[in-house]
């Protein structure tokens, strides 16, 4: 059993016994450890404690985050920026697939995948020439189950196995940035509809340990009354956490639901929201490229 999944098995014996408030003995015990090794393998995954890591999942705490960031958010989007009070990591150079080469299902296309180890779990990343073009965790349906979707999006391109070459592109993906220090910006290409890659495009001015809903997305965008076509943007996001739809939540302060599951949403949101460093996100000046039929 990963660290992950020792997390995991923590946040659902919550899900059950939050009412009782149990103990760091109670917390160690669902997941297998001894007191002291959970709190301390806990502390290294998340970067806090268990007792405060748990405080960032709380409804309370996410509904009040929704109220102090709203203009936060409103600013980064109308400035293009990543946001004044967090500065993200990596930017992302998001490229999109022509018509014809999304019709022709990535035809003469290589794409190289593998799968790695993340923190929160297994996943599934496959790369071509011009950028990352799939990121999927593993939830239930195995390895086979996740290339099969990889082929169900690019059906006709060439797939080559590289783990080695994945497994260095996700820890550019999810090591944390240490202070004072840079790193280049990632590639991405994907597919979709221009109403999609506008959503993605606000997706990615979201900053990390920030929130949105899905109304407030859709008003970003200039479509009020669209909020349901942008969460359908969002749930067919093909680079889950490079592009990050686990920070769209509803607009009660609820998680709401995640392509790779409720519980490694929520793992997510509560490791950006308890730690100081962040994860992927877009830089200081707007270095997204997309182009759409």
């Amino acid at each position: 059993m990963n660290d992950y999944e020792r997390v995991a098995n923590v946040i659902r014996f919550l899900d059950r016994h939050h009412i009782e408030q149990p103990d760091l003995n109670e917390l160690a015990a669902a997941a297998g450890l001894s007191p002291f090794h959970f709190h301390r393998l806990f502390s290294t995954w998340a970067g806090v404690t268990p007792k405060d890591f748990l405080q960032c999942l709380t409804l309370e705490h996410v509904k009040q985050l929704l109220l102090e960031r709203n203009n936060v958010f409103d600013a980064a989007l109308d400035a293009g920026l990543s946001g004044p009070g967090r500065l993200h990591d990596l930017c992302v150079a998001l490229e999109a697939a022509s018509p014809g080469e999304m019709k022709n299902g990535g035809a003469g296309m290589q794409i190289d995948y593998g799968f790695a180890e993340t923190p929160f779990g297994e996943a599934l990343i496959a790369e071509t020439k011009r950028g990352v073009c799939h990121l999927s965790f593993l939830n239930g349906q195995g390895r086979n189950g996740a290339r099969d979707f990889l082929m169900l999006q690019w059906p006709n391109a060439e797939l080559h196995r590289n783990d080695a070459r994945i497994a260095e592109l996700s820890t550019t993906i999810f090591t944390r940035r240490r202070e004072g220090t840079s790193r280049r910006p990632l590639r991405a290409f994907v597919r979709g509809s221009l109403f999609q890659l506008r959503v993605w495009r606000a997706l990615l001015r979201v900053p990390s340990g920030a929130l949105t809903t899905y109304g407030r997305l859709a008003e970003a965008i200039g479509q009020s009354k669209a909020a349901r076509a942008v969460g359908s943007a969002v749930g067919a996001n093909p680079i889950s956490f490079i592009i990050p739809c686990h920070r769209v939540i509803r607009e009660t302060g609820a998680l709401g639901n995640y392509g790779g599951g409720r519980i490694r949403k929520r793992a997510i949101v509560g490791w950006e929201l308890s730690s100081g460093q962040h994860s992927i996100g877009v830089g200081e000046t707007d270095r997204i490229r997309a182009t759409a039929a």
